[in-house]
């Protein structure tokens, strides 16, 4: 596989920048770490961003995530590894994620469980996060970024 545009992040620059600052805010946003790689790899998963699949469940593992719970997070309805705080950010984060598949956007129950979870900044900061890393997904499939070339 090669890349499309293996300096999409250069020519784009202040795009780059702009994501970038995202993150920053979205991990000072008193979230959860686990609970945002979770959102990442999963919603990383759904996209089919095999960079992002690759690059968040090595930050994920370096940052102390369990491998089973790395491993099990596309099954997590089924997986008994997650907080309940942590399913409703990913139930959210695949609403988000596949908003185009419902004509009501995110389901009441959905946004309802995550808003019993998070209080309004965090959800917000989730919101963002989720936000995010569609974003870098997009660019990163529509680009061909190879797995691995961020190391």
């Amino acid at each position: 596989m090669q890349a499309r545009m293996p300096n999409v992040y250069k020519l784009a620059s202040g795009g780059y920048q702009a994501l970038t600052a995202m993150e920053a805010f979205v991990g000072a946003s008193g979230v959860p770490r686990e609970t945002l790689d979770l959102v990442r790899l999963r919603v990383s998963q759904i996209n089919g961003c095999a960079l992002c699949v690759d690059m968040h469940a090595r930050e994920a593992r370096d940052g102390g995530v369990a491998d089973e719970r790395l491993w099990s997070v596309a099954a997590w309805r089924e997986a008994p590894f997650y907080t309940d705080a942590e399913r409703a950010a990913l139930a959210l984060a695949e609403s988000v994620t596949r908003i185009a598949d419902r004509p009501e956007g995110v389901e009441d129950e959905v946004w309802e469980e995550a808003a019993a979870q998070f209080d309004e900044a965090a959800l917000a900061a989730l919101l963002m996060a989720i936000a995010s890393i569609n974003a870098w997904n997009r660019i990163n499939v529509a680009t061909r970024q190879i797995a691995g070339s961020f190391r």
